[in-house]
């Protein structure tokens, strides 16, 4: 691809565009990793995220990806021959169980058709069902990043409740984690898997469980093995501020300083920033003519938007010609919907002139490459972004 002039539009899922303060964070120099000074910098960035996670429950951080994230919530509450109780609600989902099939864990996996979240009622079905309760966990994608879908946790926790079932709550919030509404307290989850490079707007490279009581028991009796991932090693390591092995440091300063800025707009502002932009660019894609893959608008992901292509047009065809010709980077369909859909990324660093101008590109993409379209779907989110309006937040001085 030819050398292309100003900055380059990316918007997938995630990873996210990484803001200037966060990268002068990770810029600092490197520090002893068993001094006082790095101490102080574990206890902040432990303690920090319990205020985004909305826990007062332990927080580990892995050097990891999400990936393995979701091996520690398996490897430290189940042993083999364990069921557990999942919902195909996509890609990722469908990792998930695979993770755990590997481990010699039993997966009830309740069928999808990737185009909506889990249903809470079937999956309080299954566990009315389970009179022996055998099913040790279920295990839940909350924001589908292959779909564009959001499963609804507090309604699921209500089912387990209205079930009486004894099962831990497992939740990926890998994609959700800081842009949308999430409260591991408070819907009782006993294990949130998360990673570092959506939301929390950092490179990859840092995973994390937030592990409560209920889970830090099981951890204390299951039989799978575990060393690296070992919640007991960490937790009792964590309480003096340091890491049983060489943690990523420069990723924790960056970390530091994406709580800061998360606390600085304020996470309701957070929240209701990402589903603005969500509704500005659903408003795109229906001038368009074009459909969105999550068929249930009240779990349609604030995250991001995957659109489906029209028939016999191939969705990587697409993105590539977006590419070379206008710069934009957007997300490809992953499993079974590769090549049918793309997904715009609207999370993180994101506003409203920053999506105007990638929906630009969008539209301008879908004309260059031949896509069946309408025009004005750029003018569609303009009007929407008006609509919806602006709250008043902070507003930084200028030095």
């Amino acid at each position: 691809m030819a050398t292309q002039q100003g900055r380059h539009f990316l918007h997938i899922p995630g990873p996210s565009p990484i803001p200037d303060r966060i990268l002068r964070a990770i810029a600092m120099p490197i520090i002893d990793h068993r001094s006082a000074e790095f101490a102080t910098l574990g206890k902040q960035v432990l303690e920090g995220c319990k205020t985004i996670f909305k826990t007062s429950q332990p927080v580990v951080i892995y050097p990891a990806s999400g990936t393995g994230a979701w091996e520690a919530a398996i490897v430290n509450t189940l042993s083999p021959g364990d069921t557990v109780l999942m919902a195909e609600t996509g890609h990722f989902a469908t990792l998930w169980r695979q993770i755990a099939a590997r481990f010699g864990i039993t997966v009830d996996f309740i069928p999808g058709d990737w185009r909506r979240g889990a249903d809470p009622a079937a999956i309080e079905a299954r566990l009315v069902e389970d009179k022996a309760h055998t099913i040790k966990a279920v295990m839940v994608v909350h924001n589908e990043t292959s779909t564009g879908s959001t499963s609804r946790i507090a309604e699921i926790r209500k089912a387990i409740d209205a079930a009486g079932h004894p099962a831990l709550f497992m939740v990926d919030t890998i994609s959700s984690l800081a842009s949308v509404d999430y409260r591991h307290d408070e819907w009782q989850v006993d294990v949130t898997v998360s990673g570092s490079q959506k939301g929390l707007m950092l490179p990859p490279g840092l995973s994390f469980n937030a592990v409560s009581e209920k889970a830090m028991a099981a951890s204390r009796a299951n039989t799978l093995p575990r060393s690296y991932w070992d919640w007991q090693e960490m937790v009792k390591i964590n309480a003096g501020g340091f890491f049983p092995y060489t943690p990523a440091t420069n990723l924790l300063y960056g970390l530091k300083e994406a709580i800061a800025m998360l606390h600085e707009e304020g996470l309701p502002a957070v929240f209701a920033r990402h589903q603005r932009l969500a509704s500005a660019t659903r408003a795109a894609v229906k001038a368009w003519g074009l459909e969105v893959l999550c068929e249930n608008p009240a779990e349609q992901s604030p995250v991001l938007t995957a659109v489906m292509m029209p028939p016999s047009h191939d969705a990587d065809r697409y993105r590539k010609v977006a590419l070379e010709k206008y710069n934009i980077s957007l997300g490809s369909g992953l499993g079974k919907v590769a090549g049918k859909v793309f997904r715009i990324g609207h999370l993180g660093e994101c506003n409203e002139l920053m999506l105007l101008g990638a929906l630009s590109g969008v539209e301008m993409g879908l004309a260059a490459a031949g896509v069946p379209h309408r025009s004005g779907g750029v003018m569609a989110a303009m009007s929407d972004l008006s609509e919806s309006g602006r709250p008043a937040g902070n507003i930084a001085a200028v030095a």
